[in-house]
């Protein structure tokens, strides 16, 4: 199957657009600021979403949902006991109730690591942090009532200022994605292809390393992304391949100045 792309490329390189010449700098506060934030682990539901690419949907890596769906009523209570609010979750109806992204019961750091611990739940990205932080998939390029928080604007004043330099009108969210050593992010989707335009996002890693990948079939090779900065198409499967050290970017989404849009399209179109 072909890459859906953008402008007529597998993903855009916006490194001619976008200068990265501070990312070392970039790079020591992030990993530095790392060490001193709390994070969180996300990515465990993505089969139960539906969002993972079929020939990875059977890789024998567990799913969060598949494991709560398959617990006793002993240990589904153990686990809602070590959430922020255990009388918002009704027992009496398991089959109803479902945890982690795009819920109304996402996780805590303790849930979490009780799921990968005792139930063996895989969670892709072990260290996520947000930026900026949106309470669903469906807001992530509105900026209203949004915006960095004291710890980040304290901790990462560096990385902040270049997210606020990038070339959006309003910014709807701002994460950090982290791979714990000899992790990988399954093959997956964000958008359904026809659904709507192209999202609009900025993906930055300023440690070369990560081996960032697009593919949309069994049968292909992975293309992997050798841009430092670059705006992929999320209608493509992407994940992340196995490495044996701690990876990391950061993904911006929001509305982009038209102008700079057009930028893009031209140098796109010129290669």
């Amino acid at each position: 199957m072909s890459l859906w792309g953008i402008f007529g490329r597998p993903f855009v390189d916006l490194s001619t657009l976008i200068d990265t010449r501070d990312f070392t700098v970039l790079d020591r506060e992030i990993t530095g600021g790392l060490a001193q934030v709390d994070t969180q682990y996300t990515g465990g539901s993505l089969k139960w979403m539906g969002v993972v690419a079929p020939w990875q949907m059977d890789d024998g890596y567990r799913d969060l949902m598949d494991a709560v769906r398959a617990m006793t009523a002993q240990e589904l209570a153990e686990l809602v006991a070590l959430g922020d609010d255990p009388t918002s979750v009704d027992l009496s109806h398991p089959e109803s109730i479902a945890f982690g992204d795009e819920t109304d019961h996402p996780l805590t750091a303790a849930q979490a690591r009780l799921l990968a611990m005792r139930h063996g739940v895989y969670f892709p990205w072990k260290c996520a942090y947000h930026f900026i932080e949106n309470e669903r998939w469906e807001d992530k390029h509105s900026g209203v009532g949004k915006g960095f928080g004291d710890e980040a604007r304290l901790v990462f004043p560096l990385t902040v200022a270049f997210i606020e330099s990038l070339p959006f009108e309003e910014i709807g969210r701002a994460v950090l994605f982290g791979l714990e050593a000899n992790d990988h992010a399954p093959f997956h989707r964000d958008t359904e292809p026809g659904s709507g335009p192209v999202a609009q996002s900025v993906s930055f890693a300023p440690r070369a390393g990560k081996r960032f990948a697009l593919q949309n079939g069994a049968k292909d090779a992975p293309l992997v992304v050798d841009s430092p900065i670059y705006w992929f198409n999320d209608m493509d499967y992407h994940g992340v391949l196995a490495d044996p050290f701690f990876r990391y970017s950061i993904r911006v989404d929001g509305r982009l100045d038209p102008a700079f849009v057009k930028d893009v399209e031209r140098a796109a179109r010129r290669r």
